[in-house]
C-alpha cells in the first residue's frame, strides 16, 4: 500500500494558509491555487483548511488584503502627504508587478477589505495634503484608478511577455522602430514618442503620472 503522507502535528493558522497559498499563487497563478495543492502543501487535511476560509475566493481576498496591509500600513508615518501618496502609489504598482493576481482579484471583488483599505490610505493622505472636501472624493476615485489601472496594465504585459519568451527591451525596440516609419503627419506624436518608447522605464512612467495628478490636485487647494 502507498505510505500516506505525514502530517503536521503543529498548530494551523491562517496566517500560515495564507502564506503558503500566496506561494502557491506567485508560481503558478489562480489556476494553480486548489484546496488538494493547499493541503498537500501544509501536509494537513481539507478541514484543517475549511476551519480558516470558506473558500477559494475567501482565500484570494485574505491573501490580497495581507499584500496591500503591508503596503498601507505604517510605511509613511514620517513622511509629508505629497512624499507619502508617492510610496504608497509605488508600493501598489510594485506589489501587483510582483504578485499579478492581486490586480485580477481587485478588480473582481471591489468590495473586499483591500480596495477599501486602498481608498482609505490614499483618501486620507489627500485629506492631510489639503483637498477640499468636495473635491476629495472625486480625486481619491481618479487616483486610485490610476494606479490600480497602470499597474494591472503593467502586470498583464510583463504576463504576455513571459507567456510568449519574449524579450522587454527588444520588444519595445520593435515596436519603437513600427512607430518610427509611420507617416508624421498623420501621427504626428507616436513618431515624436517613438525614441522614448524604447528607452522608457515603466516605475518612472508611472511616477511621472502620480506627479501630473498631484499637481493637478495641488491646483483644487
Amino acid at each position: 500500500m502507498a505510505k500516506r503522507a505525514q502530517r503536521r502535528t503543529d498548530g494551523l493558522s491562517k496566517e500560515l494558509i495564507v502564506k503558503a497559498a500566496t506561494g502557491i499563487l506567485d508560481d503558478g497563478g489562480e489556476a494553480a491555487l486548489t484546496f488538494r495543492a493547499l493541503t498537500a502543501h501544509l501536509s494537513t487535511g481539507y478541514g484543517a483548511i475549511y476551519h480558516h476560509v470558506a473558500n477559494k475566493s475567501d482565500l484570494l481576498a485574505a491573501a490580497t488584503d495581507d499584500l496591500i496591509d503591508r503596503v498601507t500600513t505604517g510605511v509613511v508615518v514620517d513622511a509629508e502627504p505629497r512624499a507619502a501618496l508617492r510610496i504608497v502609489a509605488l508600493g501598489l504598482f510594485d506589489a501587483i508587478d510582483d504578485h499579478p493576481w492581486v490586480g485580477a482579484q481587485l478588480s473582481r471583488e471591489p468590495w473586499r477589505p483591500a480596495l477599501l483599505k486602498i481608498y482609505e490610505s490614499i483618501g486620507g493622505l489627500l485629506d492631510a495634503l489639503g483637498v477640499p472636501e468636495p473635491a476629495l472624493f472625486d480625486s481619491a476615485g481618479a487616483l486610485v484608478n490610476y494606479v490600480l489601472g497602470v499597474a494591472g496594465q503593467n502586470a498583464a504585459n510583463a504576463r504576455a511577455l513571459t507567456a510568449g519568451e519574449a524579450d522587454r527591451e527588444a520588444f519595445l525596440a520593435t515596436v519603437a522602430a513600427q512607430w518610427a516609419q509611420l507617416d508624421p503627419a498623420r501621427y504626428p506624436f507616436v513618431h515624436k514618442a517613438a525614441t522614448q518608447l524604447r528607452e522608457h522605464d515603466d516605475r518612472e512612467q508611472f511616477l511621472a503620472g502620480i506627479d501630473i495628478f498631484l499637481a493637478g490636485i495641488a491646483a483644487l487647494r
